[in-house]
């Protein structure tokens, strides 16, 4: 995978898109991003993390060309005013999870011995999926409220969390007070198999992770909105 496609992509494809005088820079960018799955990373700390330094310009021109390369999608926080959604730091999403088994000395996470790695790996999964089928996505962050996505496009309007172990109301605050303050979007929420009916109880629509990757949200309660 990382000779097959990502050297290649990064190595060939990137550098075709814009300039890049510092290719060692690029691929460095690069790896922060698949460390950091449907991770909220400011462009400052990913600064911090370059081994060779760079101009955060830098950094944000090198996430903007591996964005044209469909290798990571730097979300923005959702907000109504525009000025909001680009002063954001953004969250990473790996437009494919291949790219993550393969930069990972570990390849994919097991669940019952890397339950956060494997979590965020499922939210990245998809976040991907969601933009890959053409949809808009943002997260939304509010201290101390967050969700992890906020859905727009053919499939509707959705406010989302995905949980991949178990979950109280207490765990879905955000979700819902960002469903008052934005009425027009509905609260989903993706689960670990079998744990749909923790939301449902609270009268939210649920869906596996499983299922969702499969179809995406619930077709006849999108078609109500």
């Amino acid at each position: 995978m990382r000779d097959a496609i990502i050297e290649p992509a990064i190595g060939r494809d990137v550098l075709a898109l814009g300039a890049v005088r510092r290719p060692a820079l690029l691929r460095q960018v690069f790896a922060i991003a698949a460390g950091s799955p449907a991770r909220i990373v400011s462009l400052q700390k990913m600064q911090a993390q370059l081994q060779d330094g760079g101009a955060l310009e830098t950094v944000a021109h090198y996430l903007a060309l591996l964005e044209d390369a469909y290798l990571v999608a730097p979300l923005e926080k959702y907000s109504t005013r525009v000025h909001r959604r680009r002063a954001s730091p953004p969250k990473l999403v790996l437009l494919n999870n291949a790219l993550l088994s393969a930069m990972h000395p570990n390849g994919a996470p097991d669940p019952s011995d890397e339950p956060e790695r494997f979590g965020f790996w499922v939210e990245n999964a998809c976040l991907a999926f969601a933009l890959n089928q053409g949809q808009q996505v943002w997260y939304w962050r509010e201290e101390p409220l967050e969700i992890d996505a906020v859905f727009d496009g053919s499939w509707g309007k959705w406010a989302v969390e995905v949980r991949t172990g178990r979950f109280d109301v207490q765990a879905l605050r955000g979700l819902l007070e960002f469903c008052r303050r934005h009425p027009a979007f509905q609260p989903l929420v993706i689960t670990r198999p079998g744990d749909q009916e923790s939301a449902r109880l609270h009268g939210i629509e649920s869906i596996s992770w499983e299922d969702f990757l499969l179809g995406g949200p619930p077709k006849v309660e999108a078609s109500r909105m």
